[in-house]
């Protein structure tokens, strides 16, 4: 539903005059949802649960609304949206506003960052003012996982390329002994050509014709 034109004139009047306040940690039901989203993209459960374990423990930095946006490569949602409307309530009324819950991008690899809880509070806090700086729990993936992909891919591929160098060895091994006779038998070149006796030419035929005549 969109707001009439002169209130949603108001509304962003109101809006420009407000500043968003935030609490000094996130609230404890922002790790279970956090944990929620990153099934989506983590299967392993024990992974899971350290990288939600890091974010609890994660230091608090600062970044501004449109980088956020910028860097996770996500639209910013509309100020009708149902849960951006509720967090701008929320900044009209002078309520804080939980930090929000990141996991670092990679720029080399194309992964984009990860909000794993917070995208409707960046948003409303956009909406109010782009370079809002709200404040963040942000952890990078472990290295191993991060080079995991290309470490499975090599580990995977390693057999193959084993058992092509073992066939290639055993067909340079079979084919040895057919190059080592090959070797000893002697060029056509060199072998004498026989030697065949050569009879009378015709020459010889009509010398003797033209003596008995």
């Amino acid at each position: 539903m969109h707001c009439p034109p002169i209130l949603f004139r108001l509304t962003n009047e109101v809006l420009a005059m407000a500043h968003v306040i935030w609490e000094t940690a996130p609230d404890a039901h922002d790790y279970p949802a956090a944990n929620s989203y990153l099934s989506l993209l983590v299967a392993d459960d024990q992974l899971r649960m350290d990288l939600v374990g890091r974010l609890q423990a994660a230091p608090v930095a600062h970044y501004k609304a449109k980088d956020l946006l910028r860097a996770s490569q996500l639209a910013l949602l509309t100020a009708d949206n149902v849960h951006v409307a509720a967090d701008l309530r929320k900044i009209r009324k002078l309520r804080p506003l939980s930090p929000v819950l990141l996991v670092r991008g990679d720029l080399l690899r194309g992964f984009p960052l990860q909000i794993a809880d917070g995208y409707h509070r960046i948003c409303a806090s956009y909406h109010v003012n782009e370079n809002t700086d709200i404040p963040c729990r942000m952890i990078d993936l472990p290295v191993t996982i991060a080079t995991g992909g290309a470490a499975k891919k090599a580990a995977k591929a390693a057999p193959a390329k084993k058992a092509a160098a073992a066939k290639k060895a055993a067909a340079a091994k079979k084919a040895a002994p057919a190059k080592k006779a090959a070797k000893k038998v002697p060029p056509a070149s060199k072998v004498a050509a026989p030697v065949v006796a050569a009879g009378p030419g015709p020459e010889a035929a009509t010398e003797s014709g033209s003596t008995s005549a």
